[in-house]
């Protein structure tokens, strides 16, 4: 705080230094005047805040007031120094004015809609729930969570038995379009992996078994692991992270540019319209999927059993087929099929559950990934415990 003198001669310069002062002259009336001179701006204020704030609580009786008259310029952070101050002067019931404002100052007073207290008013403080508030939320969140998910869960179901009833209602181009780039895009990624995968298994399970000399079980571990079990699980998890996710990232920016909602308003069911095409698309070309990754994984194999374990060609492949069954392979197919269910739904239903901006797109697209793993891992199981009993 400056005394009268200094104030004056402080605002013989302030234009050349950039200085902001302030001066608290007594007032005949009980009220807390504060003179303020020079640039008030995004460079002085946050030196003035703490002073001024000072200043106001610890006088508690009497309206504040504010001269602006001395003041050269003002800016964003000006104003909201001065609307902190009379935050705190409402908080303790006291009056609020500001006198002598020049023509430039209200000029951004008005710009920034000083007038509006729910406009010019700074961010409160974040609140910190005890843990008892924390877990009422979260679990509040899971119930309306649940409740959404089984709620789309039923719209879905509604929608593909529309599109067996009434076959014309899906939108076939668009299904076409989400076959490709579900199963023809992923082909590469998943021969690869597969391939791969066929390898370490049939690497892995040669250093036991052919200390036994059955080497020729090779062919068959591979073929049932990757047909009954593998091959679903792995061609899913791939799926997941392509197509899971770009239908949560798609049907999200759908959703936060507010199409799904004019889908609505217009008469479409966006169910019907948005996801059906992606479940059917996926339940169509994922057990084509799932029957490519067992062929590239057994040739995987195939490579390790006539390079490292002196098999024939012949006799790999007659040993794979002895050792496979239809049921089997009918058995890897089914699996592939509610996987894929499972993939595409998930991803539909975090696209309509995404919130805010960018951020929830890619919250969205990162839950479905998620959720369709444990989803895919979750079921398998439950298929194991079936089959152990069955």
């Amino acid at each position: 705080m400056t005394s009268p003198g200094d104030a004056a001669n402080g605002s013989a310069d302030r234009d050349s230094s950039g200085r902001a002062t302030y001066e608290l002259p007594p007032s005949e009336f009980g009220d807390l005047r504060i003179e303020l001179a020079g640039k008030i701006d995004v460079s002085t204020a946050p030196g003035l805040r703490t002073d001024l704030l000072n200043a106001v609580g610890s006088k508690t009786d009497g309206a504040v007031v504010i001269d602006l008259g001395r003041v050269s310029h003002l800016d964003d952070f000006g104003a909201l120094l001065i609307s902190e101050l009379r935050q705190q002067a409402e908080a303790d019931g006291r009056g609020f004015s500001l006198i002598q404002v020049p023509e430039n100052v209200g000029r951004i007073l008005s710009l920034v809609h000083f007038d509006d207290e729910n406009v010019c008013r700074p961010l409160p403080e974040k609140e910190r729930p005890n843990i008892v508030i924390r877990l009422g939320r979260a679990a509040l969140g899971q119930f309306f969570n649940t409740r959404y998910m089984i709620s789309f869960l039923g719209s879905a179901v509604l929608a593909l038995l529309t599109v067996l009833v009434r076959p014309r209602s899906l939108r076939w181009g668009d299904t076409l379009a989400q076959m490709e780039k579900t199963g023809v895009d992923a082909l590469p990624i998943v021969g690869l992996i597969s391939f791969l995968l066929g390898l370490v298994m049939a690497f892995t399970s040669a250093l036991q078994l052919e200390q036994f000399g059955a080497s020729i079980y090779v062919a068959s571990l591979v073929a049932l692991a990757m047909v009954s079990e593998l091959g679903p699980i792995m061609t899913a998890i791939i799926v997941a992270g392509r197509s899971g996710s770009a239908f949560a990232a798609e049907l999200g920016s759908m959703r936060i540019s507010e199409e799904i909602d004019a889908l609505f308003i217009m008469g479409f069911r966006p169910t019907l319209f948005l996801a059906a095409p992606r479940i059917v698309a996926a339940m169509i070309v994922v057990p084509l999927l799932t029957l490519f990754s067992d062929l590239f994984a057994i040739a995987g194999g195939l490579v390790v059993g006539v390079t490292m374990l002196d098999l024939t060609p012949h006799s790999y492949i007659s040993q794979t087929m002895k050792t496979l069954t239809l049921f089997e392979v009918m058995w890897g197919l089914m699996k592939s099929v509610v996987f894929a269910a499972l993939v595409s739904w998930v991803g539909c239903l975090r696209g309509f559950q995404t919130r805010g901006g960018a951020a929830g797109v890619g919250n969205a697209a990162t839950s479905a990934v998620v959720s369709a793993i444990f989803l895919i891992i979750l079921f398998d199981s439950v298929f194991a415990v079936i089959r152990s009993y069955w």
